[in-house]
């Protein structure tokens, strides 16, 4: 019995080799792998799935080219034990997998499948032997079309500088990098980002001391802080820790105690009709430096965000603060910092589309901070995504005398009715903008040329011209 060249035995000791122990998975794996390879034509150039990530992928590295490094094996995470190897130009293929309606004669082999047993309590030895008597029998195969989707290689585009931790990456992430945006594997402390290592003076390399005390594995995350809670008739004389929302049906909803109010004995039942029996309060673990309050976020983002004719309305509300026009105008949004910015975890900014007409006073947009308390290294992030300049600014429109210039050999004929003037006069008229003259004219270069000279001589600064 081969597998890829090996004995059953030669095999084994090179699974010990490369997987690091003589797992089942990556045994039963050859089989799978030899019964895949013998399907397919000879010479067929083959990509390879596995719809596992464990064990199996090993398997189809050992015996074949295709590497999860090299991009021609995909790991498709069904939690199934099969594989294929198929032309990775056309995409046909042969699927191979454990047939569950082979397994009767096998008990260890059932058990680990199944995992009906702990692995502590699966007989490895007899496992194995199981497989190495089963081998073929309990597998199956069928032929498959894989979709074009998976064969060859696809590009990860361009390649950008993530503004944060300045990182190459490919641009199609989006505005900032995975791991900014909340899929890093590690709790970024302080000095993260900094160089991992420093060279002394002879040029040797020196690993820097503050870069362990900047980077903690996930296992070891920054938790929220932990926040007292006191109950009503405990709370008098202790400050809220946040807005605490009152809604009247068909009447109102708002903050009916900001953060920061002094409960008093008058509060309590109000309280108690609000619905309240605990009460997050101010105390010594809520001032841990390590986080932001949603209300200090929201109000420096604000500052941060507002440009030219912008202005919020402070202090914030429930964690929200809304921006809002300063004068008539233009709405001009930074939407590539806008989207850098939504991007990372925790915050969030919602506005109008950039080049929307505004008139004074109208909301353009609101921010927060999305938990109660951000962690520090998040609010850091957003503050320098924000750091460049505004992301919102109102420009004021110019007035315009305006000239209208209508083509089309039948309008001006009579033989059609014009639409055209009265409706731009209207649109125009909305704006500080004056129609100063309009035309009509034949579809003929020379008479179209000399009503825009008329129409600029008459002193229009701004043309609008139509076409039949």
């Amino acid at each position: 019995m081969q597998i890829g060249g090996y004995s059953y035995e030669e095999y084994l000791r090179a699974v010990a080799s490369f997987h690091g122990n003589v797992a089942p998975g990556v045994v039963l794996g050859g089989f799978m792998v030899e019964l895949a390879t013998q399907s397919l034509p000879d010479g067929v150039l083959y990509d390879a799935i596995s719809e596992t990530s464990a064990c199996l992928p090993d398997a189809i590295q050992l015996l074949t080219p295709c590497t999860v490094g090299n991009g021609w094996l995909r790991v498709i995470n069904l939690g199934r034990y099969a594989l294929s190897l198929y032309d990775k130009y056309q995409g046909n293929g042969v699927r191979v997998f454990v047939d569950a309606k082979k397994l009767q004669a096998w008990p260890e082999i059932t058990t680990w499948l199944y995992k009906s047993k702990p692995k502590k309590e699966q007989d490895k030895e007899r496992l194995l032997d199981e497989i190495g008597k089963a081998g073929f029998a309990i597998l199956s195969s069928q032929s498959v079309q894989v979709r074009s989707r998976y064969l060859g290689k696809h590009s990860r585009g361009s390649i950008s500088i993530c503004p944060l931790c300045e990182e190459p990456y490919p641009a199609q992430d989006g505005g900032i990098c995975r791991a900014c945006q909340g899929e890093l594997p590690y709790e970024p402390g302080e000095d993260m980002g900094r160089v991992p290592f420093q060279h002394d003076a002879r040029g040797a390399q020196t690993r820097s001391p503050s870069i362990h005390d900047g980077m903690k594995v996930v296992d070891d995350t920054l938790r929220a802080p932990h926040l007292q809670v006191v109950s009503v008739k405990d709370a008098v004389g202790r400050h809220t820790l946040h807005d605490m929302t009152e809604i009247i049906p068909g009447q109102s909803k708002g903050p009916a105690f900001r953060v920061g109010h002094e409960i008093s004995v008058g509060d309590l039942c109000r309280l108690q009709q609000m619905g309240r029996e605990r009460v997050y309060i101010v105390s010594e673990s809520s001032q841990d430096p390590r986080w932001v309050h949603e209300n200090e976020a929201a109000l420096a983002f604000a500052q941060a965000m507002a440009g030219e004719g912008v202005s919020f309305q402070g202090p914030p509300r429930e964690g929200k603060i809304e921006l809002v026009a300063d004068r008539d105008g233009v709405l001009v949004v930074d939407e590539e910092r806008l989207e850098r910015f939504n991007l990372i975890p925790g915050v969030m900014c919602a506005s109008r589309r950039s080049f929307t007409v505004v008139s004074h006073g109208r909301g353009l947009a609101g921010t927060r901070a999305i938990p109660l308390f951000l962690p520090r290294n998040e609010f850091n992030k957003a503050m320098t995504v924000l750091a460049d300049g505004p992301v919102f600014q109102v420009i004021a429109m110019q007035p315009a005398w305006v000239g209208i210039l209508v083509t089309g050999s039948e309008i001006f004929k009579g033989l059609v009715e014009d639409k055209f003037i009265p409706i731009i006069k209207t649109k125009v008229e909305q704006f500080p903008c004056e129609v100063v003259q309009a035309l009509i004219v034949p579809d003929d270069r020379r008479a179209i040329r000399d009503g825009i000279r008329e129409l600029i001589d008459a002193g229009a600064d701004l043309l609008v011209t139509t076409a039949g």
